[in-house]
């Protein structure tokens, strides 16, 4: 029986069949475009050797497989979900590397772990909140983070939707939850800023639609 979503508007959520077969499902619905551009994201992330890194909404633990590849034996990654199907496949995914752990919690309510992180990652569901409830995340994100770390955000780039191409418009109205409407006419830099974060360096996909997005914690915040 799954439970109520918390926000009904909201594509993030994510229950039942397509749960169960998320990986498949985006595979198929991209054609296969996916499994390519997230391996190109976490590329341009340039994660180190010994790294710690929260993944908030880490889903099925593919992101966090790739991730693996890069901060290797010496680094360590906190996978956060609140979905039981998500993360019975995040934990099937990294059962063979002991530096890697999933802890099934709600990333939109306040929370402090024990030690700071080197990164905190979220992909493609900061869009999918009200407002009020991003500022709690990105807050999460800062209070996790050691001085200096970095917060990357994988998600839709700033663009006005009225100036989006018609064949892209439409199947963003049908996909994308009203939250992501408001997401993409917002200023996150200058927001981030007002969080305590700062030295943007960001990188553009699929048209500049799409954005990785690197904010540094400052160090006197």
């Amino acid at each position: 029986m799954s439970r109520s979503k918390l926000y009904p508007e909201s594509k993030v959520e994510i229950q039942g069949f397509i749960a169960r077969h998320y990986d498949t499902i985006l595979d198929m619905a991209s054609l296969g475009l996916y499994k390519k551009f997230i391996k190109s994201a976490i590329k341009k992330m340039e994660i180190k050797p010994g790294e710690r890194i929260l993944d908030l909404g880490c889903g099925t633990g593919r992101n966090a497989r790739l991730m693996r590849n890069d901060f290797g034996e010496k680094g360590h990654l906190l996978g956060m979900d609140v979905s039981y199907t998500m993360g019975r496949q995040f934990e099937r995914k990294t059962r063979s590397f002991n530096n890697m752990e999933f802890h099934s919690e709600r990333i939109d309510l306040p929370f402090k772990q024990r030690r700071k992180f080197d990164r905190v990652f979220i992909s493609f569901v900061l869009h999918g909140f009200p407002q009020d409830v991003r500022e709690v995340i990105i807050k999460n994100a800062y209070d996790n983070l050691k001085p200096g770390g970095i917060f990357t955000i994988l998600d839709f780039a700033e663009f006005s939707l009225h100036d989006m191409p018609v064949y892209y418009r439409i199947p963003f109205k049908i996909v994308e939850c009203p939250y992501a409407f408001d997401f993409i006419e917002k200023d996150w830099k200058k927001n981030l800023e007002g969080h305590g974060f700062g030295q943007f360096t960001e990188h553009f996909m699929f048209n500049k639609y799409v954005r990785l997005l690197n904010a540094v914690k400052s160090m006197q915040y």
